[in-house]
């Protein structure tokens, strides 16, 4: 499958070694993240080292925080739709639709860290056709045209209004909601999902961290002695300064839902030994956990590079899981 990522705006980057998403790659994300150390470990900030634009990267060196594409530009049909939080910020979205009477299952997207939502437009596309569902993509505040600024409470806000707006909609069969989260969306999806036991039928999570603690020495390996999550050995006399430690392995225990876990096992930025790990938590609690690995995917590519078997893996979790549920319920 040939893709023009410079209809994404991702020319002037390159593919690099992430394939699909390269100008978002992991190397790009990593190098970002390590300026922002120096910036708040040098002193440059006043108020401690782990500061919120340490965490959150909306806007790579090269792109811009707008939209380089709508779904338009690949013949989707689509909505924007406005989100106020609970705190009162104004959250942009796209609702995209498989067809207009489509009644098959609605996909809560949640993006990666890096770049915005339209980055993900080609995947959504390719979404769309092989699972033949709704899909919704939330601009997380402070990312694409979305008000304010990034931080995990607020972040966790966001996804609740707009699994509220799903679950008020009158055009989609509001039980077979499936919470999708990558990298970073997946820490949110994990939280909105334990959250929402009756409102959320299915979890997806795809190459997701068991803590930032933990990816803080993952990334820079001499935090590891002051920052840690879980799986981290170190003092963690420094742990109080993350503002948003997303404390995935601590929170995926408590989803009730049916979980499915997609490990790509050449994750250059989130080691696989994570999604592992997530995977170990969640079964030992919860019974209808699966968990599947695509040895060439990479963070920000598992999808292409997992080919048919990727979304075949996908279609038969919400087969059995999510449609097949729905229709027995019904009868």
């Amino acid at each position: 499958m040939k893709i023009d990522w410079s209809d994404f705006g991702l020319s002037r980057l390159g593919e690099g070694e992430g394939g699909a998403d390269g100008a978002l790659s992991a190397l790009g994300v990593a190098k970002e993240w390590g300026k922002n150390v120096e910036e708040y470990v040098g002193g440059g900030s006043g108020e401690g080292w782990v500061h919120e634009k340490l965490v959150y990267v909306p806007v790579l060196p090269g792109l811009t925080k707008s939209y380089p594409i709508t779904p338009a530009r690949l013949r989707m049909i689509y909505e924007d739709v406005w989100l106020t939080s609970s705190d009162g910020l104004r959250l942009h979205s796209w609702f995209i639709k498989f067809s207009p009477d489509c009644t098959g299952p609605t996909i809560l997207f949640f993006q990666e860290n890096a770049g915005n939502i339209a980055h993900r437009l080609e995947m959504v596309r390719i979404m769309l056709q092989k699972l033949q569902c709704n899909i919704f993509m939330l601009s997380y505040r402070g990312y694409g045209a979305s008000d304010g600024y990034p931080s995990q409470q607020g972040i966790i806000k966001d996804a609740q209004a707009a699994l509220d707006h799903l679950s008020q909609r009158t055009d989609i069969d509001t039980s077979q909601i499936v919470v999708f989260g990558r990298s970073l969306g997946g820490a949110v999806g994990v939280v909105v999902t334990k959250n929402n036991p009756n409102k959320v039928a299915a979890l997806i999570l795809e190459n997701t961290f068991t803590s930032i603690l933990d990816m803080a020495g993952v990334l820079l390996p001499f935090l590891k002695w002051f920052i840690g999550g879980s799986i981290s050995k170190g003092p963690k006399i420094l742990n109080f300064v993350v503002r948003s430690p997303w404390n995935t392995l601590d929170t995926v225990g408590e989803v009730k839902q049916p979980i499915l876990f997609l490990s790509g096992l050449r994750d250059e930025m989130v080691p696989p030994l994570h999604m592992q790990m997530l995977y170990a938590k969640a079964a030992g609690r919860n019974k209808r956990c699966t968990f599947v690995e695509f040895p060439n995917g990479m963070h920000m590519d598992t999808w292409l590079a997992g080919g048919d078997f990727y979304w075949k893996t996908v279609q038969t979790f919400l087969q059995k899981n999510v449609i097949q549920n729905n229709d027995t319920e019904t009868r």
